[in-house]
C-alpha cells in the first residue's frame, strides 16, 4: 500500500463521496503519475503503454461493485493530461467514482485535463460520479478541463453526476454522448463559482437509437465576479425523448449565460428545453430570517438546498 500524506488525504475526502480506500478496484493518480492501483475478480485496471492513463475492463459479471479513480495535484506548475478508457461489457452494473482535487500553494498555474471515454455494452448500467475541487493559499490558478465521451449500446443506462464544489479558477467541460436503441442517459451537473472564476460547460447528446431518452439537469450558483456559460445540445435522430433543464442563481456582479439547444432530425423526436436565471427569492430570505438566521446564513441554506 502507498503512503498518503495529510494534504492528499484531505483532498481525497473532498472529491470521493464514497471514501477512498486502497482496496477493491482503484487507481490513485498523484502529481502526474499513478501512485497505486488494485484489481478485483471482475474489474481489471491496466496502465497504458503509449500515453499517460489507464484502461479499465469491467466484466459483464460485475454487480454493484465500485471503481475509484481519484486524481490529486498537490504541486504548483504542473500540467497533467491523462487518457482513461473504460470498457464495460454487456450486462455489467458498476459505480465509477472519479474526481480531481488541486492543492496549489505556489505562484504557478496547476492544471489537470482528464479525457475519459466510456464504451458501454448492451444492457449495462453505469453510474459515474465526478467531483472537482480546488484549494491552497498560492496565487497560481487551479484549472480543470475534463473531456467525457460516452458511447451507449442498446438498452444501456448511464448516469453522469458531476459536481464542482469550490476553488476551481477555470474550467472547460466538454461532454459527448452517442446513444443506441433504447439507451437511457441521466445527467446532473452542479456548479458553484465565486470571485473571478470562469466555467464553461458544452454538452452534445446524440440520440441516434430508436427509443433512446435523455434527461439533462444543470444547476449552478454564480457569486462575486465569476462567469458561467452553459451550452447543452440534444440532437434527435430517431424516435426519442430528451429534456434539458438549466437553472441558475446569480449573485453580486456575476454573469451567467445559458444556451440550451435542441435539434430534431426525425419526425418522432420529442425534445424539450427549459432555462431560468434569477436572484435568490426575497420571500425565502425573509422566511428563514424569522427562524433566527442572519442574511448570510439564510443565503447559505437556500444555495445548499438549490444545489442538492
Amino acid at each position: 500500500m502507498a503512503d498518503i500524506d495529510q494534504v492528499t488525504e484531505s483532498v481525497l475526502e473532498k472529491i470521493d463521496s464514497e471514501g477512498f480506500k486502497q482496496e477493491g478496484a482503484y487507481n490513485l493518480r498523484y502529481n502526474g503519475y499513478s501512485l497505486c492501483h488494485g484489481n478485483t475478480e471482475h474489474i481489471t485496471i491496466r496502465r497504458k503503454e503509449d500515453k499517460q492513463g489507464i484502461d479499465v475492463y469491467i466484466s459483464g459479471e460485475t454487480r454493484g461493485e465500485q471503481v475509484h479513480i481519484p486524481v490529486v495535484v498537490a504541486a504548483s506548475g504542473i500540467t497533467d493530461v491523462v487518457y482513461n478508457d473504460f470498457y464495460i461489457e454487456d450486462g455489467a452494473q458498476v459505480i465509477i467514482v472519479a474526481g480531481c482535487g488541486i492543492h496549489n500553494s505556489g505562484c504557478n498555474d496547476s492544471r489537470h485535463d482528464g479525457i475519459h471515454t466510456f464504451h458501454v455494452g448492451k444492457n449495462a448500467n453505469v453510474r459515474y460520479e465526478e467531483k472537482h475541487y480546488g484549494e491552497g493559499e498560492g496565487t497560481g490558478s487551479r484549472i480543470l478541463n475534463p473531456v467525457t465521451k460516452i458511447i451507449l449500446e442498446a438498452d444501456s443506462t448511464f448516469t453522469l453526476d458531476t459536481v464542482q464544489i469550490k476553488g476551481v479558477d477555470s474550467t472547460k467541460r466538454e461532454t459527448l454522448v452517442e446513444m443506441g436503441e433504447n439507451a437511457k442517459l441521466f445527467v446532473m451537473e452542479k456548479l458553484m463559482t465565486h470571485d473571478k472564476q470562469n466555467a464553461i460547460s458544452n454538452m452534445d447528446i446524440y440520440l441516434n437509437g430508436r427509443g433512446s431518452s435523455a434527461q439533462i439537469i444543470s444547476r449552478s450558483v454564480a457569486r462575486g465576479e465569476s462567469r458561467q456559460v452553459f451550452h447543452p445540445k440534444a440532437v434527435g435522430g430517431a424516435l426519442c425523448h430528451a429534456h434539458i433543464q438549466c437553472d441558475s442563481i446569480i449573485m453580486d456582479q456575476a454573469k451567467v449565460c445559458s444556451i440550451p439547444e435542441i435539434d430534431a432530425e426525425h419526425v418522432d423526436a420529442a425534445i424539450i428545453h427549459e432555462a431560468a436565471i434569477g436572484r435568490i427569492n426575497n420571500e425565502q430570505l425573509i422566511k428563514l430570517k424569522t427562524f433566527g438566521l442572519n442574511g448570510e446564513e439564510a443565503e447559505a441554506v437556500i444555495i445548499e438546498n438549490f444545489l442538492n
